[in-house]
């Protein structure tokens, strides 16, 4: 998106416009209403050995109203912004509203509570990308996993996409906010064969940003996919054992992934979460530390408000390995009896749930080696398959590829395992963190050793 599109919010045209519909709902009976208006635009190709498989270029603009009588609420959205349309919606809507039951926890958030400051979180950069510029970075990308290992002979295809969006969201409450954010990505997944016969092996990499300019080289990119799918080849099976296990980032932060699910304030108060009445209780060791920032630069779930108007902040999850906080938004935290911490996220026409922001296991000292090193047998996961996790009782069992550990080393790829355990458990039994925090996404770990797992093999 160009700047230029992105100054209708500069212009005040769709304050104007928010405004406007507000105003609307009020003459209609309504006691309180937000209007939340985005626009966005993404260009997105992939290519496979050179030729481009798939283009798309799309460009959107939504807009959602949620409106209240007393304590029945009702949402609807529409991309049609003539102002025949915008009746019709804000009609439809109060209608809709006086239909449903109502729900004693329902309603905005307290008007002194709106987010009054809105700080640059260095999420937008204005570069944008023609088809041509991602087509020639994912075909950089793809042949330089190619040419970097002979055992490299296909490859799934690389993908470059690159993104801008806007939001503007506005309230009876008198508050108004918006803001914008850009997103780049390259990934690349090249395809090996065993030179022995032993079948061929997939793996990937990726680099992903708020600023284009901050992504990884391309043939960086596809010299790390081809390092990590030649090392999967001649994989192993293994006899079933505990054993210590090391998480890599990449897996490790699809468990902290499990853990922002189950502090989810829905999934408290649904009865459908393992921490349920853990607050205040231990559930790692003391030098686990976790946290939601939702104000971090540059971070990809960075925003200076959240999806109701109120201020985004840096939350501690786990404090000295003790839970002392879950993620709420106001409908959750008022089930709960527990303010919001600013953790409400939705979609254009939605109700707000509970969504983290930048969501982490802080590092500690400790590098990957330091980690491998400390272990005399155990297993390395690279790669995590299946959705075996049972969120209620925390039972954990997937489906695992990785690189067996022998005396400190990385020995041989094995495969056809799965890991298991208690999530509780798993937490823990945290023994080490790594010093490798990096962010590929909204949820990130460093590398992390569990002091033993049930490792099911042969």
């Amino acid at each position: 998106m160009s700047d230029a599109s992105l100054s209708l919010f500069e212009s005040d045209h769709l304050t104007r416009l928010a405004q406007r519909i507000l105003a609307q709902a009020r003459a209609q009976g309504a006691d309180a209403a937000e209007v939340m208006i985005a626009e966005g635009d993404s260009v997105e190709v992939q290519v496979r050995l050179g030729q481009v498989e798939r283009l798309s270029k799309a460009r959107e603009k939504g807009l959602g109203l949620r409106i209240f009588f007393g304590q029945r609420s009702a949402s609807a959205s529409t991309s049609d912004l003539t102002e025949a349309s915008l009746e019709r919606l804000v009609a439809d809507t109060c209608a809709m509203a006086k239909a449903v039951a109502e729900d004693a926890s329902s309603g905005l958030p307290d008007a002194e509570l709106m987010a009054k400051d809105f700080p640059d979180l260095d999420v937008y950069d204005p570069t944008t990308l023609t088809i041509d510029q991602e087509i020639r970075l994912a075909r950089q990308a793809e042949d330089a996993a190619m040419q970097a290992d002979l055992r490299i002979t296909n490859s799934e295809g690389a993908d470059c996409a690159a993104g801008h969006s806007a939001v503007l969201l506005a309230n009876t409450h008198g508050f108004i906010g918006a803001h914008r954010s850009s997103s780049y990505s390259l990934s690349v997944t090249p395809v090996a064969v065993d030179p022995q016969g032993k079948g061929m092996q997939r793996d990937a990499w990726y680099t992903v940003g708020r600023k284009f300019r901050a992504l990884d080289p391309p043939e960086t990119v596809g010299r790390e996919a081809a390092r990590r799918t030649v090392r999967r080849l001649g994989a192993r099976k293994i006899p079933t054992q505990k054993v210590p296990v090391v998480f890599d980032p990449e897996t490790a932060r699809s468990l902290l992934g499990h853990l922002a699910s189950a502090v989810s304030g829905y999934a408290v108060y649904k009865g459908a979460s393992f921490l349920i009445g853990q607050l205040g209780k231990s559930l790692a060791p003391e030098f686990i530390d976790i946290y939601d920032d939702g104000r971090l630069p540059g971070g990809l779930g960075s925003r200076p408000f959240d999806g109701e108007g109120l201020p985004t902040r840096k939350t501690p999850v786990v404090e000295r390995g003790v839970l002392v906080n879950y993620l709420l938004d106001t409908y959750s935290g008022r089930k709960l009896g527990m303010p919001s911490t600013g953790n409400a996220a939705r979609s254009i026409g939605e109700s707000p749930t509970v969504a983290p922001t930048n969501f982490y296991l802080a590092p500690g000292s400790a590098s990957p080696e330091d980690i491998l090193r400390s272990v005399k047998q155990g297993l390395y996961v690279t790669e995590l398959i299946g959705f075996g996790v049972n969120m209620v009782t925390g039972d954990y069992s997937r489906g695992a590829v990785g690189i067996w550990i022998e005396n400190g080393e990385l020995a041989y790829p094995v495969e056809e395992i799965t890991i298991a355990g208690n999530l509780k458990r798993i937490f823990a039994d945290i023994e080490i963190v790594g010093n490798d925090l990096v962010f590929r996404g909204r949820i990130a770990s460093p590398t992390i050793k569990i002091r033993e797992m049930m490792v099911a093999g042969e």
